[in-house]
């Protein structure tokens, strides 16, 4: 719902706060006290249309405000979209803001950041409908009304068996059309694909050979000092030169020194033990690296071989993939892909019956919806039909066209081929007939006013439960009609209250006896200039308000107001408002 609204500097209003309850809210005051600026700041803040002309006199800037809090539904219907914009962030809270500047620039806001006006549209459509003028009325939303009558007829398991086939198809006809398109340029891409497969197999891959060959040209590169530095460590370990003991004779001196001190302390026998393993080591490892030194191979012409052979590798890397693993992945997906083409033909004609099927299948499935529509839209037509009865438009007529086209792609309905979409196969369409004589017309195209607004009121009441818009304002919507047509249009807003938060500009008293929270809008003066100011009222200025709504403030305006409020409080908790 609407929760806190704030306008500054806007047509005559100077700086105005305005906290709003749930529920049904009423605002009244005199003609021209500036009630309809108040929509008018609220239809800006949904991304109507700006103007320099409603900045306040020797204002440089306009600002409307308002704060939302939603209810999970409202919001997660909203929140794919603001997840989108990076907007998202605490649940359940949205702000909207508008600037206009007098030199003409406006700025758009959702939770303080700026955003584009039609993003700013998008989002307000989704939160109030004003009533009265066409712009924010989702009703007039044509692409709306078959998610309106789906969700009054109760239609969503069968939308969601429809939805299963409907997949389904969609992903058959895709596949079709992927074979279609590579069936036309399968000569080519069969060539291109067979060079592929020959070229990486003909390599003969093998996963870890890449480490392998970089290690021995490493070896190869390095052969001369490879084997110095061996010959060099081996001759330290065992070969005295210029008589200068070598690691094993010096290892064998402490072998024997540690021999005499185990035979006099008995407690270090382990010692000799421990040098001779030493000494054994050294001489292994003396062995070792002569061997090493001896099996290093100066050959260029294998380390051309090696260095080709990375080379090849290093190529089909930079083709196939990082790594010589993904080169033969690559290698087996080019191999199905080639198998496909080279039975699409067979593949084709199985992906065609398969489509046949699908089609008769979601026709049937498109049919059986469509009845249900059609149930639901009788039923609907009926309901809204007794409202606008109640609302002294018993001639009014309401309708639900129902259309489906023919398509030669479509999907077989009855023996005809029907057009299609991700909710099945109709159209659908609002129509109405406000006066008789009239035929039925779509109600985008009806007549404005309070007559409008009843008749929104009317389809409003019984589509309460399947419209999401949080808040619902009406304005005018007690034009040409008379005090007891007022009482039956305050008990259906009260009524429509229970399921919206309501806002509703009147003139009507016994509309207004039916409030939840009521406000006053005056017109004051003050040094000389002109201000709007609105109020809520307590009890007391409640009756005041209604009395002088009757015609004064006399006793007996008085008592009758007190005869409203008492009779809308009946209505209510007895259940006739509900």
């Amino acid at each position: 719902m609407l929760h806190h609204l704030h306008i500054r500097d806007f047509a005559i209003i100077d700086e105005l706060e305005l906290e709003l309850a749930d529920g049904f809210v009423v605002l009244t005051g005199e003609t021209g006290a500036g009630k309809s600026i108040l929509v008018d700041a609220v239809e800006l803040i949904l991304g109507g249309r700006a103007e320099t002309t409603f900045i306040r006199a020797q204002a440089p800037a306009a600002l409307i405000e308002a704060e939302f809090q939603l209810s999970p539904e409202a919001y997660g219907g909203l929140l794919p979209l603001l997840e989108t914009e990076g907007l998202a962030e605490e649940p359940g809270q949205l702000t909207l803001g508008r600037e206009i500047r007098r030199e003409g620039r406006n700025i758009c806001r959702v939770n303080g950041r700026s955003v584009s006006l039609n993003l700013l549209r998008e989002i307000g459509e989704q939160l109030v409908d004003v009533h009265g003028q066409s712009e924010h009325l989702s009703l007039l939303r044509v692409r709306e009304h078959l998610d309106l009558l789906d969700r009054f007829g109760h239609l969503d398991n069968l939308r969601a068996e429809y939805a299963v086939g409907y997949a389904l198809l969609s992903d058959v006809r895709k596949q079709l059309t992927a074979l279609r398109d590579a069936e036309r340029d399968a000569a080519r891409r069969s060539e291109y694909l067979a060079f592929q497969i020959s070229e990486i197999e003909s390599a003969k891959i093998k996963p870890e050979e890449e480490a392998a060959l970089i290690e021995e040209r490493a070896r190869l590169a390095n052969a001369e000092q490879l084997a110095s530095l061996a010959g060099e460590a081996a001759s330290s370990l065992d070969e005295a030169v210029d008589e200068r003991p070598t690691a094993v004779d010096r290892l064998g001196e402490a072998a024997a020194a540690l021999q005499s001190l185990a035979k006099v302390d008995a407690s270090q026998a382990q010692l000799p033990l421990e040098v001779q393993a030493l000494l054994e080591q050294a001489a292994d490892l003396a062995k070792r690296l002569r061997q090493y030194r001896e099996s290093i191979e100066f050959n260029p012409k294998r380390l051309d071989e090696v260095e080709e052979r990375l080379g090849l590798l290093k190529s089909l890397k930079r083709k196939y993939g990082d790594s010589l693993s993904a080169v033969l992945a690559h290698a087996g997906t080019a191999r199905q892909e080639l198998e496909t083409i080279t039975h699409a033909e067979e593949r084709l004609g199985e992906l065609a019956a398969q489509e046949d099927q699908l089609l008769h299948a979601l026709g049937t499935a498109a049919q059986t919806l469509s009845q249900a529509r059609a149930a639901a839209g009788a039923k609907l037509s009926s309901g809204i039909e007794a409202e606008l009865d109640d609302l002294r438009m018993p001639d009014a007529r309401f309708g639900v066209d129902l259309q489906q086209q023919d398509d030669a792609q479509g999907i077989f309905v009855d023996g005809r081929r029907v057009a299609f979409h991700s909710h099945g196969a109709d159209r659908i369409e609002f129509l109405v007939a406000p006066n008789p004589g009239e035929g039925l017309k779509p109600l985008v195209k009806i007549a404005s006013g309070g007559e409008t607004s009843r008749l929104m009121l009317g389809l409003k009441s019984v589509l309460a439960r399947a419209d999401r818009t949080p808040t619902l304002i009406f304005d005018e919507i007690d034009q040409g009609i008379g005090g007891r047509v007022g009482s039956v249009v305050g008990r259906k807003l009260w009524r429509l209250a229970r399921q919206h938060q309501v806002l509703c500009v009147t003139h009507l008293p016994q509309l207004a006896a039916y409030a939840d929270q009521h406000f006053r809008v005056e017109k004051v003066q003050r040094a000389g200039r002109t201000f709007t100011t609105i109020g809520p009222l307590s009890e007391s200025e409640r009756l005041a308000e209604l009395a002088s709504m009757l015609g004064g403030t006399g006793e007996a305006n008085v008592r009758s107001a007190a005869e409203l409020v008492e009779q809308a409080q009946v209505d209510k908790s007895s259940g006739s408002a509900t």
